[in-house]
Parts: C-alpha cells; sequence; structure tokens
C-alpha cells in the first residue's frame, strides 16, 4: 500500500517523547492514514495536519493503563486508533481490531502486512456477534458510540478485573454521571474518569474506564491467565 510524498505528515518534536525508538513505524501508519487513509474516506482531509497530535499521540499515552501482556480488543476499530498505535508501542500485548465494515478492515489488514505486527490481527465483525467466543482483558473505543451503548457492547467481552477503556472529550464526567446506573445494570462494575499522558500530550486524554467486578454469566467461556501488573515495555524503546 503505496504512500505518496503528498501523503507525508511530519511528527512534532514532542512525538519522540510519546514514541521513543517506535516513532519511525509510527510514522510509517502516519503517511498511511494520510495518504490511503484519506482517499478511502477513513480519515478527513482536514485532520491530516493534526494528525499526530489529536490522533496518534492521544491514543498512545492510554498504553499506561494497558497491563503486560493483556489480549486487547479494539472495537470499532476504523482506521485502527487506538488498536494499531498499541500495537506498534507495545509487542507484549495481543491486539484484535474489530471492525464491521469491509473496506475498513481491508485498509486495516494492509497496514498490519505493510507496518510487520505479528501481534495485531483484523476481525470483521460487531462485538455483540462475538460475546460468545471472544474474551478480553482490555477493550478499547474512541468515537464508536455513547457510552450506555458502548458498554452493553464492550463488557460481555471483559474477563473479571479487566476494563473498557473509551476516550472520550470535555463531558467525560457528566456521560459517565448519566450512565452508571446503565452500567451497573448491564454488569458489576466500577467506573470512573481518568487523564493520561500528562506533560507527554496536551490536553491529557480523557479516558472513562470501566471495570468489571464479577465473572462473566456466559458458559463456556474460557479464562485464559490473566496479566499482572503494568508495562513499560516498548517496541524498540530505550529502557
Amino acid at each position: 500500500m503505496a504512500s505518496g510524498a503528498e501523503g507525508k505528515v511530519a511528527p512534532p518534536e514532542q512525538a519522540q517523547h510519546v514514541f521513543g525508538d517506535a516513532l519511525p513505524l509510527v510514522g510509517r501508519y502516519a503517511d498511511l492514514l494520510a495518504d490511503a487513509g484519506v482517499e478511502r474516506g477513513l480519515i478527513g482531509p482536514r485532520e491530516v495536519p493534526r494528525l499526530w497530535e489529536r490522533h496518534l499521540m492521544n491514543c498512545a499515552v492510554i498504553e499506561e493503563l494497558v497491563p503486560e501482556g493483556a489480549q486487547v480488543v479494539d472495537i470499532g476499530s476504523g482506521a485502527g486508533l487506538p488498536g494499531v498505535v498499541l500495537g506498534i508501542l507495545r509487542p507484549d500485548l495481543s491486539v484484535t481490531l474489530l471492525e464491521p465494515l469491509l473496506r475498513r478492515t481491508v485498509f486495516l489488514r494492509e497496514c498490519i502486512e505493510d507496518l510487520g505486527l505479528p501481534n495485531v490481527e483484523v476481525r470483521r465483525g460487531r462485538a455483540e456477534e462475538v460475546h460468545a467466543h471472544l474474551r478480553a482483558d482490555i477493550v478499547t473505543a474512541r468515537a464508536v458510540a455513547p457510552l450506555p451503548r458502548l458498554a452493553a457492547w464492550a463488557l460481555p467481552l471483559l474477563r473479571k478485573g479487566g476494563s473498557l477503556l473509551a476516550l472520550k472529550g470535555e463531558q467525560a464526567e457528566s456521560e459517565l454521571a448519566e450512565a452508571r446506573g446503565d452500567l451497573s445494570a448491564q454488569r458489576p462494575c466500577v467506573a470512573d474518569v481518568i487523564r493520561v499522558g500528562r506533560g507527554k500530550v496536551e490536553p491529557a486524554t480523557t479516558v472513562v474506564r470501566v471495570t468489571v467486578t464479577s465473572e462473566s454469566d456466559h458458559s463456556g467461556a474460557s479464562k485464559p491467565r490473566r496479566p499482572s501488573g503494568g508495562s513499560r515495555k516498548k517496541r524498540g524503546r530505550k529502557r
């Protein structure tokens, strides 16, 4: 999937602080988004000048919330944000990009092949269609749906102790306040609003984190090992 010169967008200086030695590979992904992503309607042309600050770096900092060795499902993955970014930064993760639209899954498969990401897979489908046979430690979502609907899709996928990380905007607190009753009715959980990436991105990324506190009631669901502890292991990151 070639990226012409017109599709290239230079990273800002602070991107080095966020991505470290993974920056060249993220830069390749940025070029794919700015070229084929725009051409195929996955990214709006007006987003290209702010691709790094608003999209790539904004997504990258949520890796602080993802434990080592976690199985991650990025629902409604679209152009691969934040799933592809997490897959680049964290080779210890197993990332599934879940996307119902064919043209988007084609783009995503081309991306992970071009970028060489063996820890990332693309799956075409909707979250509610895979509840019976897909489990995750972390579910991510960005600009997918209002919180009650998003939780209805995400919470059944999570193991006990797993979290939905929903990237939200300035109204995150009020959205969570209105949705708390719906969340508890769907599955026992705790929820909070946190901001990550302070000192790396401005403004910090706002995340609604919903953590389940009971086992799923889906019979026959496997329970692979749970990851423990956080990770600072990055793809090519100097330590």
